[in-house]
């Protein structure tokens, strides 16, 4: 292990910035495809159309991303087995960046037919799986670029760059392609030409920025490590019960935080996944100040995981986790009172300010529990988990509006998410992370 502590003490600032860089392509590309443009818009509305039956399209593409939830919790968990052993983790990230860089490519090849449609959303759920595995390898990297007195502020730097990337590339996007008739390049439109071009662009966006992350950031030699053999696919999940028993016996703290953590994250997520919804139906968000309010969101929110991972540093990750949960806790309980466009814009963007500095502080807490040499198992599991429940946050939400009547008890299900979280999050005992001397980020 003493090749690993080197490395991180070691990292310059230009390898933090290669695997912040990774982020910055992931996060843009899934905001892209899944999130804004190719998914929602161009599949469901324009390519299923037409489509038969009295199946929905949007409802295909519901099944479509929980069929990509279940891929991910069945492999993230031999996933972590895999990358356990350092020195693969770079080379499983390339292996999943560069599917998941082909798979969007061959977006381009969706037409807007309905024929295309089923194809189309195997592409949808395969890039989805593939990002959320490559995060796996990514951040089990986080120990080999920081020191215990530095990795809140490198994961900080991640989630940032994440959320930034995510506003670059959809104004570009939007700008160049999407735009009017064709946007600024003039791009024709017929059988969603501009889309296909897009995704192109988006694939080859993603190629060029996780490029720097596999030659800059370092991988120790299998040869300076203790070298076992893969115990296989099914002997993968019995390695990994034998590291939970182990973990549960050394210390239980581990296994409440994968609990605590997966419950308040599926919160964070159901914010981001319902807070436009909830903005156009029940506050007066026009359709046309969407693309605006997603970036600003998406701003503040990569300004508060930059400023948490500075917190994270000082005063640990789980007071950051507790405080930014409780400060959402307080924003949502105000927003259900209040009304209008201008209550939700502010309450909206308060709410983003506090999902990055709990995401930033959940991975770090993660790695700072974990077993050093044990990071990949430790990811996986927390991937696992996170995918196990899932369902929570959708499901409150659509139980609250059931229950009461209106769209903006919703808000009150998400709320009961992240309270639970919060609660678990409170029985967690973390170790205490602040340094006897500070130590920035290596330049």
């Amino acid at each position: 292990m003493s090749e690993l502590r080197s490395s991180a003490h070691t990292a310059r600032r230009s390898q933090i910035l290669s695997w912040a860089a990774w982020d910055f392509g992931s996060t843009g590309v899934n905001a892209v495809v899944v999130t804004f443009v190719f998914s929602p818009v161009y599949l469901a509305d324009r390519v299923g159309g037409d489509l038969p039956g009295d199946t929905s399209p949007t409802s295909w593409l519901g099944w479509a991303m929980g069929a990509a939830g279940l891929v991910v919790a069945l492999l993230a968990p031999v996933t972590g087995v895999w990358v356990d052993a350092p020195w693969r983790r770079r080379n499983t990230l390339a292996a999943l960046s560069g599917l998941s860089v082909c798979l969007t490519l061959a977006m381009s090849l969706v037409r807007d037919d309905y024929r295309y449609f089923a194809f189309g959303l195997f592409l949808v759920a395969a890039v989805a799986a593939c990002n959320d595995l490559a995060t796996v390898p990514y951040s089990a990297m986080l120990r080999q670029l920081s020191t215990p007195q530095t990795s809140g502020q490198v994961s900080g730097l991640g989630i940032g760059a994440g959320y930034f990337g995510s506003v670059v590339l959809l104004l570009v996007v939007f700008a160049l392609f999407l735009n009017g008739d064709g946007g600024l390049l003039g791009v024709s439109t017929d059988d969603g030409f501009d889309f296909r071009v897009a995704m192109m662009f988006s694939a080859v966006w993603f190629a060029l920025l996780a490029l720097p992350v596999l030659v800059a950031v370092p991988s120790p030699k299998p040869e300076l490590l203790q070298k076992s053999a893969y115990p296989g696919f099914f002997g993968g999940y019995r390695k990994l019960w034998a590291e939970i028993r182990g973990e549960w016996q050394r210390d239980p703290n581990v296994i409440k935080y994968l609990i605590a953590s997966a419950v308040f994250r599926d919160g964070l997520t159901g914010v981001f996944q319902f807070g436009t919804v909830l903005g156009i139906m029940v506050y007066g968000l026009a359709e046309d100040d969407v693309m605006l309010f997603g970036v600003s969101a998406s701003v503040i929110a990569a300004i508060g995981a930059v400023i948490g991972g500075l917190l994270d540093d000082r005063f640990g990750a789980k007071p950051v986790i507790i405080g930014a949960l409780t400060a959402m806790i307080a924003v949502g309980l105000t927003l259900l009172t209040l009304s209008g466009v201008l209550a939700f814009w502010i309450c909206g963007l308060l709410l983003c300010l506090f999902i990055g500095p709990s995401l930033s502080a959940a991975r770090t807490l993660m790695l700072r529990i974990s077993t050093e040499g044990k990071e990949g198992i430790a990811f996986g599991l927390y991937t696992t988990t996170g995918r196990a429940v899932s369902f929570l946050a959708p499901v409150m939400f659509s139980t609250f509006i059931a229950i009461f009547g209106a769209d903006r008890a919703g808000i009150g299900g998400l709320l009961v998410v992240l309270l639970a979280g919060l609660l678990g999050m409170l029985a967690v005992k973390a170790p205490h992370q602040r340094a006897v001397s500070e130590e920035p980020i290596p330049s």
